[in-house]
């Protein structure tokens, strides 16, 4: 159950955070409303929760972790929302980026 716990809330705090930073961007780089960035803002807000609520304590390591679904994400996000299309090499590198994660995060360790 930790395991599933740890890869929604990742989920959860990327498209808070991704879909922040896309707000804000669409305010300020494609024109939209002032409120666009304002709700990006209270996104951004929402992904800094959702990352203190991790099974794991170590500040550190959610965020390193944290990284590597960041840019798998993002792509994903730019797919969906702007019609992105990743390269072979976007692909390889994101795949990279989430075996880092289940490193950091899932890797056994010892007590202590």
């Amino acid at each position: 159950m930790t395991i599933a716990k740890s890869v929604l809330l990742f989920i959860l705090a990327a498209a808070a955070e991704i879909g922040g930073a896309w707000l804000v961007w669409q305010a300020v780089r494609e024109g939209k409303s002032w409120w666009w960035a304002g709700a990006g803002v209270i996104a951004l807000g929402i992904y800094g929760f959702v990352a203190t609520l991790q099974p794991d304590a170590h500040f550190g390591r959610i965020l390193a972790a944290y990284g590597g679904v960041f840019v798998a994400g993002s792509l994903a996000w730019g797919m969906v929302f702007d019609g992105f299309r990743p390269d072979r090499w976007d692909v390889i590198g994101s795949i990279v980026c989430l075996v880092g994660v289940a490193v950091i995060m899932f890797a056994p360790r010892e007590a202590g």
